[in-house]
């Protein structure tokens, strides 16, 4: 299974995943690397990042360790990747599933992701990040915080290319178009948070209900942008009962 992060400034694919993928060791065999731009993976000469890049390096990862099958999870930034990579590989990833996911047609550039695309670096950016990640304000704790702030400062030079003002153009070049989601053959499974301020419910999963073939869509009540935080366990389930 392989797992992409989304893009919020100090994001990496052990930092978003590490918690699911050891609950699903010895079940699922996970790979969760830094996308493009972020962690430990640089940006390739020139480059800013973008869909195809991120798609073709997903692609190139999973050649390289010689999955001819194999399952893709993407969270947000990552959904969208998770989708346009079913869409090239038809023959290659078995099933696909996006959570709080971008790429649907139409969807604009909210507030909240502008907001978290430029958070500074630093304690004060991290809470105001996590807030909006997160529905349920208890799990903004100083822990947390701190932890967001540490990996935003070691990830603010490569950031800083990512996704500079005018940021709706971002949001365009994520945008799959009604060809690309029809080409889909995997069955798509999209989780969502009822409150998620970010991707929000009824502009980011929803359209794509009449865009994918095969799809299913699973939303929970009393959460934000990132259900593997605030619903860990009904989120790991999810996977398993539609992974395998």
């Amino acid at each position: 299974m392989l797992l992409l992060h989304g893009s919020g400034p100090g994001t990496t694919g052990a930092g978003a995943w590490s918690a699911t993928a050891t609950a699903l060791a010895g079940r699922v065999r996970c790979i969760a690397p830094d996308q493009a731009g972020f962690g430990h993976s640089p940006l390739p000469h020139g480059s800013r990042g973008g869909l195809q890049v991120w798609t073709e390096r997903a692609a190139a990862l999973m050649d390289e360790l010689g999955a001819t099958a194999y399952s893709v999870v993407g969270h947000s930034m990552g959904g969208a990747v998770a989708l346009a990579l079913a869409a090239a590989l038809p023959e290659r990833v078995t099933r696909a599933v996006a959570v709080s996911t971008m790429g649907a047609p139409g969807a604009p550039l909210s507030p909240d992701l502008d907001a978290l695309w430029g958070a500074p670096p630093g304690p004060h950016g991290a809470r105001d990040m996590l807030g909006r990640l997160l529905h349920d304000p208890a799990l903004v704790t100083d822990a947390a915080v701190a932890a967001r702030a540490e990996a935003m400062e070691a990830g603010k030079d490569s950031f800083a290319a990512l996704f500079p003002p005018p940021r709706e153009r971002w949001v365009d070049d994520l945008t799959l178009s009604p060809t690309i989601l029809a080409a889909i053959r995997a069955p798509v499974l999209l989780v969502h948070g009822a409150r998620d301020r970010v991707t929000p419910l009824a502009e980011s999963a929803l359209p794509l209900l009449d865009h994918v073939p095969d799809v299913r869509l699973h939303v929970f009540g009393r959460c934000g942008h990132v259900p593997a935080v605030e619903h860990p366990g009904e989120l790991r389930r999810l996977l398993l009962d539609f992974l395998t």
